[in-house]
């Protein structure tokens, strides 16, 4: 029998592809394990032969582990016979069928899926997807699925992970998202244009042990009427001319719309109190300043929203990194790579931003202007993360409900933090030319200081109220103590918004 259009259509083949990969111990650690300290990490970097030697030289009680990795993992050719051994419960026919591998012009069996673990802190899971150009000799289809990939992953790591009733993941692709939501969402309706993806992202649920409502349609489109406690997204924000000429990049609207009508339609589909989180590319015109054109598409949503833009790439690197992905020949990648940046240079755009959104609808009753704070976070280990994410609303909250008067009778506290400073040499030696407090690990946890402001923030210590050390800093320096006040608090709330000061009551809301 030849094998169906979608691949694993046959749910009880996906529950025996699951038990017989956790059978042969096919997890992170599992896998980490069989190839050793070296060949993993070489592996981490794209260099693959250190770990083919690793599997080819496994113990007769590794032997399944080791044919499951060469075959999904190292894109190897296989005997039937290893892999009828290495997953008894389906043998390699019922695999065939149901498009999980192939038949090679020599009789042999390779992966036509990615099926790799993958997990968090807690969980450990199986990802179905398709192999991406690395792995294959050609160009990936038209209908390619991506697998587990930076984008995903930081996605997944940014989402705040608050139990919510109802969730849903815009552009699900092989569910990545889904499989994380999984362990704080009651309900999580999944969505995606591509049929290949829901087709993988049901096998990526059910060999998991999980159930989403995944539903077939564009943005909005299937959940019309509906809301949602939590929204996120990891959609098809490719800046081009509008082609599609891969499902899984291409919107097929032109430049930065669809991002713009994800973000624009998210107050109609949030609860009360609810959070989308979504990553977002965007167009920055010559001469432009990104963060009005983001900035438009936010405040008219009356949503409290944190942007944070990660980078911003020139046009050859960002058209390289695309073409470079979907693993196109040399001609055909030069060709489209020309007409490609045509295009950004007609449209007078000089780099395309990349970062992630955070948006949170007012709860139920409240009418106010919304918070946005838009901002460029390129720094390493200054990546948003679900707590500091999570963080940085109630810090928002709690500047926002929080007169001076309050703050001035607070008892505030330093996080743990680092000074630094920047000195130049000079006819007397080292001169101090700035200074700066940073919490380590903060996305733009760093705030500019001067001589009374570093001494007011090592002064926080929780013992005494913020008015009471002021009035301290204000005798010491002979100054007016209200002045230094009306000076000193616009610092202090700076301070409180980076994670840098919290009350001491209230610690988890503003250090993060």
């Amino acid at each position: 029998m030849p094998p169906s259009d979608l691949p694993l259509s046959d749910t009880a083949v996906i529950e025996r592809l699951g038990a017989d990969l956790r059978s042969a111990g096919y997890t992170t650690d599992g896998v980490a394990d069989l190839l050793g300290e070296e060949a993993n990490a070489a592996l981490g970097r794209g260099v693959w032969w250190p770990a083919l030697r690793a599997a080819d030289a496994a113990p007769p009680a590794q032997a399944r582990l080791a044919t499951i990795v060469r075959l999904f993992i190292l894109g190897a050719d296989e005997a039937e016979e290893s892999v009828a051994q290495a997953f008894p419960s389906n043998g390699w026919h019922a695999l065939w069928v149901n498009r999980v591998i192939d038949r090679t012009a020599t009789g042999r069996l390779r992966a036509a899926l990615d099926i790799r673990p993958h997990g968090d802190e807690a969980h450990e899971f199986l990802v179905i997807s398709d192999q991406d150009a690395a792995m294959r000799a050609a160009p990936v289809s038209h209908d390619h699925v991506l697998g587990i990939g930076g984008a995903s992953i930081s996605l997944a790591r940014a989402i705040i992970r608050e139990p919510v009733a109802r969730a849903l993941d815009i552009g699900t692709g092989c569910g990545i998202q889904a499989l994380h939501l999984n362990a704080h969402c009651d309900e999580i309706v999944a969505t995606d244009t591509n049929p290949r993806a829901l087709a993988l992202a049901a096998a990526t649920a059910a060999i998991n042990g999980m159930r989403w409502d995944l539903r077939a349609g564009s943005l909005f489109e299937p959940v019309a009427g509906e809301r949602f406690d939590l929204i996120v997204s990891n959609p098809p924000f490719v800046v081009g001319a509008g082609d599609r000429d891969y499902i899984y990049r291409d919107s097929g609207m032109a430049g930065d719309a669809l991002c713009e009508s994800l973000i624009r339609q998210i107050p109609d589909h949030l609860e009360p109190g609810g959070t989308a989180q979504l990553l977002a590319n965007w167009m920055i015109a010559d001469g432009a300043d990104w963060r009005e054109r983001v900035g438009g598409w936010v405040r008219d949503t009356g949503l409290d929203a944190w942007v944070v833009q990660r980078e911003a790439a020139d046009p050859v690197d960002y058209i390289s990194l695309w073409l470079s992905d979907a693993g196109e020949r040399p001609e055909e990648a030069a060709r489209r790579g020309a007409e490609w940046l045509q295009w950004f240079a007609e449209s007078g755009i000089s780099a395309i931003g990349m970062g992630v959104i955070t948006l949170r609808a007012p709860a139920s009753g409240q009418h106010r202007a919304a918070d946005v704070v838009i901002e460029e976070i390129a720094g390493a280990g200054e990546e948003v993360t679900g707590p500091e994410a999570q963080a940085f609303l109630a810090r928002r909250t709690y500047l926002r409900t929080s007169t001076d008067e309050e703050l001035l009778r607070r008892r505030l506290s330093t996080a743990p933090v680092f000074l630094e400073e920047q000195s130049l040499p000079g006819e007397e030696g080292w001169q101090q030319v700035s200074a700066t407090v940073r919490r380590p690990g903060g996305p733009g946890a760093v705030l500019g200081v001067d001589e009374v402001s570093r001494a007011l923030l090592a002064g926080c210590r929780g013992e005494v109220p913020l008015g009471a050390l002021i009035e301290l800093l204000a005798d010491f320096h002979d100054v007016d103590a209200d002045a230094l006040a009306a000076a000193a608090l616009p610092v202090v709330r700076e301070a409180i918004g980076r994670g840098i000061l919290f009350e001491v009551s209230n610690a988890a809301p503003a250090a993060g």
